[in-house]
C-alpha cells in the first residue's frame, strides 16, 4: 500500500472547503522533508489554492525519495504544450519521481472561471493527453511533432524550443473522472493512463 499526503501534514480536506490549516508556500520545502523523514511514501498537490506544479518544484528540491503527482492539475484551461513543459521540467528536477496527474473539472468552472468552451470531457480529455505525449516522444526521439485531433492541431517544434531528452521517461499521466460517463469514455483510452475515479461529497454549482 502506498501513503502519500497532501501539504500541510494533516491535511485531508481536498479542498471544497476553507481548510483549518492552509498551505504556507514559503514552508513547503520543510514540511515536505519532514513527510520524507516520517516515511510518506509521496506527496501529492492539489490544484484548488495553489499551483500545485510550483508546490511540487519546492517539494522536489527539498526531497530525495517520496514521488510527486498532481491530484490534479486541470487540463482544458492549458495548452497541451505548456503542460507537456511543465511535466518535463518536474520530471528532471525529481529525477523521475513526478506523475502527472490530469482532470477535466465541470462545465461551470471550464466556461466561467477559465473562460473555455465547453466540450465533452471523455474525448476531450483523451486527445489532451495524446497531444502531451505527442509533445514528449518529439523531445525524446526527434521525431516530428505531427498530431492533429478536433481539438488540438501540433506541427512546428524547433531546437529553441525543444529541450534535451530525459533520463525518466515516460512520465506517468494519472487521469481522474468523477462520473461513470467520463470513466467509460476514458477506458477507451489507447494511452494506458491509470484511471483514478473521484466521489467527492460535493460539487460546486454548475
Amino acid at each position: 500500500m502506498k501513503i502519500e499526503t497532501l501539504l500541510p501534514l494533516g491535511k485531508l480536506d481536498p479542498g471544497l472547503r476553507a481548510a483549518a490549516a492552509p498551505l504556507d508556500i514559503t514552508r513547503v520545502a520543510e514540511e515536505a522533508r519532514l513527510a520524507e523523514t516520517l516515511g510518506y511514501d509521496g506527496i501529492v498537490a492539489e490544484e484548488t489554492k495553489d499551483d500545485p506544479f510550483i508546490v511540487l518544484t519546492l517539494a522536489a528540491q527539498a526531497t530525495r525519495r517520496v514521488t510527486l503527482a498532481t491530484t490534479v492539475a486541470i487540463a482544458f484551461p492549458r495548452s497541451p504544450t505548456v503542460t507537456a513543459m511543465t511535466a518535463w521540467t518536474l520530471q528532471k528536477l525529481s529525477r523521475g519521481r513526478f506523475t502527472l496527474g490530469l482532470g477535466s473539472q465541470v462545465k461551470g468552472h471550464i466556461e466561467r472561471r477559465f473562460g473555455v468552451k465547453w466540450s465533452a470531457p471523455g474525448p476531450w480529455l483523451r486527445e489532451y493527453v495524446g497531444a502531451v505525449r505527442a509533445v514528449w516522444a518529439c523531445w525524446q526521439s526527434g521525431s516530428k511533432l505531427d498530431f492533429e485531433g478536433e481539438h488540438y492541431k501540433l506541427s512546428l517544434m524547433v531546437p529553441l524550443f525543444a529541450p534535451e531528452p530525459i533520463e525518466h521517461y515516460p512520465i506517468p499521466i494519472h487521469l481522474a473522472a468523477v462520473n461513470p460517463i467520463c470513466v467509460g469514455s476514458l477506458a477507451k483510452s489507447p494511452t494506458g493512463s491509470a484511471l483514478t475515479q473521484w466521489r467527492l461529497r460535493a460539487l460546486s454549482r454548475r
